[in-house]
C-alpha cells in the first residue's frame, strides 16, 4: 500500500509497522534478532551484538519504503534508538519523522485511530487538506 502518512510502534522485540489512509490500513511486522536468538552471557557483559539493532533498524527503515510522514510510537527507548539510528543511517527518513510518542501495548485497532487522529491535527495544524479518499468514495 503506497500511503503518505505511516506509523512504526516498535519495542526491542519487534516493530509494527502501519501504512494508514483515511479508509484503510495495512500492517507488517518486523522481528528483531533478539527475538529469537538466545546468548549465554559470560560474566555480565552485553547478551546483544551491537549488529543485531543495526540490522533491526535498518530493516525498519527500509519497510517504511517510500512514505512522506512518519511517527514513531512505543512504550521503552526502542524508539529513540531508532531515531539515533536513522540520524546516522538514514538521514532522509529520519527528515519524514513528525513526532515520536510513548503508546504502551495497544491493539491494531487502537494504534490505528490514534495515528489516523494524530495525522489529521497535523494536517489541519498545517492548513493542509486531509485526505479525502475516503470521502470521494462516500466513507468517512
Amino acid at each position: 500500500m503506497n500511503t503518505r502518512h505511516a506509523a512504526v510502534w516498535m519495542d526491542h522485540n519487534e516493530a509494527r509497522i502501519f501504512h494508514v489512509t483515511a479508509d484503510a490500513f495495512d500492517t507488517l511486522a518486523v522481528r528483531s534478532p533478539n527475538r529469537h536468538l538466545h546468548r549465554h552471557p559470560i560474566g555480565r557483559e552485553e547478551t546483544t551484538h551491537p549488529t543485531d539493532a543495526k540490522r533491526f533498524f535498518g530493516e525498519v527503515a527500509h519497510a517504511l519504503g517510500e512514505v512522506s510522514e512518519v511517527l514513531v510510537l512505543g512504550p521503552s527507548t526502542a524508539k529513540l534508538e531508532f531515531l539515533r539510528y536513522l540520524h546516522t543511517n538514514a538521514r532522509a527518513l529520519e527528515a519524514k519523522v513528525v513526532g515520536i510518542e510513548t503508546v504502551d501495548h495497544p491493539t491494531d485497532g487502537q494504534l490505528v485511530a490514534y495515528v489516523r487522529r494524530y495525522f489529521r491535527a497535523i494536517d489541519r495544524m498545517r492548513g493542509s487538506p486531509p485526505s479525502t479518499r475516503g470521502k470521494a468514495l462516500g466513507g468517512a
